[in-house]
């Protein structure tokens, strides 16, 4: 039976692993980019970093970890120590790409623009997150109870509102965030964004 447990320190592997297996917009996204690596230290490594309260897992009854969720209560000031403090260290590792070559070049481009303005839907929706569930533990409502879990801790934090922007290629995820009371607040590019008011 799995179950739903704060992140605890030691988790960090499972859920790059997660992070990694579910990047192409839900699918495998490994070996896409040149280092696999990449994908949990954008995605979600900061954030069990500087947040760690505000992230929960799903826990099989193996002991495994299958699924998580992330957040931060304020997204501009996440995003600016994202861009000061978190990913200079990755500097050497994985320079600013000059242009966009590759699929890792963009996405590292992404990276190092992180921050540099504030998110247009973070005054009514302060708060944002990811989320992933391996396949095998999809559809059975952890996803639900994941959120579920998140927004009751934003809540007792005095968080008002909350957002998501999933890839618009990833039908599964609109629908996943409609049907648990988001609305559509803006389409950007290939991305769609959602936001619920808590």
């Amino acid at each position: 039976m799995q179950r739903i447990r704060p992140f605890s320190p030691g988790d960090e592997p499972a859920l790059a692993s997660i992070c990694l297996r579910t990047a192409a917009s839900g699918g495998d996204a490994t070996g896409l980019l040149e280092d696999d690596e990449i994908w949990g230290e954008v995605f979600v490594l900061p954030y069990v970093e500087r947040e760690p309260r505000l992230a929960f897992v799903v826990e099989t009854d193996d002991g495994r970890v299958g699924g998580y969720v992330v957040a931060s209560a304020d997204t501009d000031a996440f995003e600016r120590w994202f861009r000061e403090s978190w990913w200079p260290q990755f500097a050497e590792r994985w320079p600013e790409p000059v242009q966009d070559g590759s699929a890792q070049d963009g996405l590292l481009r992404y990276a190092y623009s992180r921050g540099s303005e504030p998110s247009p839907y973070a005054r009514e929706y302060p708060a944002h997150l990811h989320i992933d569930l391996l396949p095998e533990l999809q559809r059975q409502g952890l996803g639900g109870q994941l959120i579920e879990a998140l927004v009751a801790a934003l809540r007792a934090a005095g968080v008002t509102g909350l957002h998501a922007v999933p890839s618009a290629a990833n039908a599964g995820a609109a629908r996943f965030y409609e049907r648990l009371g988001f609305s559509e607040v803006a389409r950007e590019a290939n991305l769609i964004v959602f936001g619920m008011r808590l």
